[in-house]
């Protein structure tokens, strides 16, 4: 009797469960498409971007490029919401928004303020040397094409700060994972690293201390020349660096002195560059 009540009262619960789900379903209707003008649109997303409610601004942009693809506002609203993620820290939905402005409307009047709002979306993701720098070089890169697509403009007299601020940051990261393997004994590895400091960062603040350490690693290695070469370098370029000192006294340890030898790869990249 007891499993009967049970069953009945499970039997109830469930026919009840059907009905008010079939009811659910017979009332629930998705939200009507409602279709605006798009000065009301364009509008109140303004609004909201001057609000600094940049995620509502970004998504209202979006919804008058939605609701009028063919109208002059929808070309402006692109690239307004480019900037509104931009602002709200959204850089990757900045990128696409700004990348897709580029795509649609290369020889738009503002097409260069987007390039810049591309960079700048990279450029302010940069982390510490300690981390990847794949956003780092993706940076550089974003920010060298715009000065070389629009140099004469003051998206590029900024974006030619940042590549040298950037650069620098990529010369970082090179010296950290050189000191890193120098203090491992990983010598060769080591030299490799502040190698590319000189080659390739040669403008940057890291190549005094660069030209020390390959001073350094050489006479670890016993190759006496590339260390005399770097040293002499070092002392001809920035003669009254701490770090000049200290590759003098090193050689002097050895009893040698800084002196260039010309068929060294040091002599090469530095000539190429100066």
């Amino acid at each position: 009797m007891f499993h009967q009540i049970i069953f009945n009262r499970v039997r109830g619960f469930a026919a009840l469960a059907l009905i008010l789900l079939l009811a659910a379903c017979g009332t629930t209707e998705p939200d009507a498409y409602v279709e605006r003008p798009v000065e009301e649109l364009y509008n109140q997303a303004l609004a909201d971007l001057n609000a600094e409610n940049y995620g509502a601004a970004a998504r209202g942009f979006d919804e008058v490029e939605r609701q009028h693809p063919y109208s002059v506002w929808s070309t402006k609203a692109q690239l307004m919401s480019a900037f509104a993620y931009y602002q709200s820290n959204e850089y990757d939905q900045a990128i696409l928004a700004a990348e897709r402005f580029i795509d649609l409307h290369p020889g738009n009047k503002d097409v260069a303020y987007a390039y810049y709002l591309v960079a700048i979306s990279y450029y302010e993701q940069i982390t510490g040397v300690e981390r990847d720098q794949k956003v780092t070089r993706q940076a550089l890169d974003a920010l060298q094409n715009l000065v070389r697509r629009f140099p004469n403009t003051e998206y590029a007299q900024d974006a030619r700060l940042k590549i040298d601020l950037t650069r620098d940051h990529l010369a970082g990261k090179e010296m950290a994972i050189g000191r890193y393997y120098l203090k491992q004994q990983h010598i060769v590895g080591a030299i490799n690293r502040f190698r590319t400091v000189v080659e390739e960062y040669q403008t940057t603040t890291h190549v005094p201390e660069a030209l020390h350490r390959l001073t350094e690693a050489y006479l670890i290695l016993g190759i006496n020349d590339e260390a005399q070469t770097a040293a002499a370098v070092l002392g001809y370029n920035f003669p009254g660096s701490d770090w000049y000192e200290d590759s003098y006294a090193l050689l002097d340890k050895n009893y040698l002195r800084p002196e260039v030898h010309e068929d060294s790869w040091i002599v090469k990249a530095w000539k190429a560059v100066f």
